[in-house]
């Protein structure tokens, strides 16, 4: 049950980004526009002013376990909150070294059995769990029509890599094994998730492309695909875009401090040195995140490996935007972009 206090607060946040947008305009100030002149969206723009007009505090501030609390608040705030044809059950499945917690979102009325999408959240390895995500799975299941799998992986820093990219191959591998049992047809099962989750199916899809059972498709959406941070758009924006540097670096000192993991292909999926015969994939970036240009590169790599690839770059959006397809209408969107082609590339 949603606590009142976060019922309130999201109305509230609802309520501000319905205002009309000349209105958002004049409290948020004067358009933003990235050097590629790419414009930031205007109820983006307002929902970073109202955020820092209300001292909302860097995420690596405080205690982790406020930190995770946030996470899990702050996820339901502008998520989709009125899916009612989805019914889940909380259960356990394998991981890599025990037993992981699992929530399945099944559609009513959905075929039996179905195609089914194993989804893991992203939170930078640190943060995030089957809550965070809540809104978004349910709306993948309902307007997809298919089951989603969301995986509670383990977690930095009580588990540093490679521990989250074990759980996601160990879990996708429990799920195709047992679909029949979960009402899922093993040969159009997806993978994907968001940031950190994005990561993890790249991993897993690479790690299983010569499996018998392997995913079908993976839906990668801003993922981390580069712990180097080579890349411009890091530097582009370092600041004041909901991702800062500050908690990029807090992440990584807990999920992957040696530096020398960094290049590893577990934990970044660009530096493998063949992608070839991966599942195909939807890539989706963000034109203001700091991840874009390590996005942007993977979807080339798989494109120039011949790996069928749709990429989707939204030019007015931030990282973390498809958390809001309640309330921010391009995420609202890019989640209908998403769900065409999860049913495109999983009929069968």
């Amino acid at each position: 049950m949603i606590r009142p206090p976060v019922l309130l607060e999201r109305a509230a946040a609802r309520a501000f980004l319905r205002l009309p947008s000349p209105l958002l305009r004049r409290m948020a100030g004067p358009a933003v526009k990235s050097p590629e002149g790419y414009e930031l969206d205007v109820q983006i723009q307002a929902l970073l002013w109202l955020m820092k007009a209300t001292g909302e505090p860097p995420t690596e501030q405080g205690t982790l376990a406020v930190a995770r609390e946030r996470m899990d608040r702050s996820g339901s705030t502008l998520d989709v909150h009125d899916v009612r044809d989805v019914v889940t059950v909380d259960r356990q499945i394998g991981g890599a070294t025990g037993p992981l917690r699992a929530r399945l979102y099944v559609p009513r009325g959905v075929a039996d059995p179905s195609p089914g999408l194993i989804y893991f959240h992203g939170g930078g390895f640190v943060l995030g769990s089957l809550d965070s995500h809540d809104g978004l799975c349910r709306a993948l299941a309902s307007r997809a029509r298919l089951v989603v799998v969301s995986v509670d992986y383990r977690l930095a820093p009580e588990h540093p890599f490679p521990a989250p990219a074990e759980d996601g191959v160990a879990a996708t591998r429990w799920v195709l094994t047992h679909a029949t049992g979960l009402g899922l047809d093993p040969s159009a099962v997806a993978v994907g998730g968001d940031s950190a989750g994005g990561n993890l199916s790249a991993v897993v899809s690479q790690t299983m492309r010569d499996e018998a059972l392997r995913p079908a498709f993976q839906l990668l959406i801003y993922p981390a695909t580069d712990l180097t941070r080579s890349l411009p758009s890091h530097k582009l924006f370092r600041e004041g875009f909901l991702l800062p540097e500050s908690t990029i670096d807090w992440f990584l000192d807990a999920y992957a401090p040696e530096r020398s993991t960094h290049t590893d292909p577990r934990a970044s999926p660009l530096f493998a040195a063949d992608v070839a015969r991966v599942p195909q994939a939807m890539v989706v970036t963000a034109g203001f995140d700091p991840l874009r240009d390590e996005g942007d590169a993977y979807a080339a790599k798989l494109r120039a490996a011949g790996v069928p690839v749709e990429h989707l770059c939204v030019p007015s959006m931030v990282h973390g935007f498809m958390s809001m397809a309640g309330a921010v209408r391009e995420s609202d969107k890019t989640l209908e972009r998403i769900v065409r082609s999860l049913r495109t590339a999983l009929r069968r």
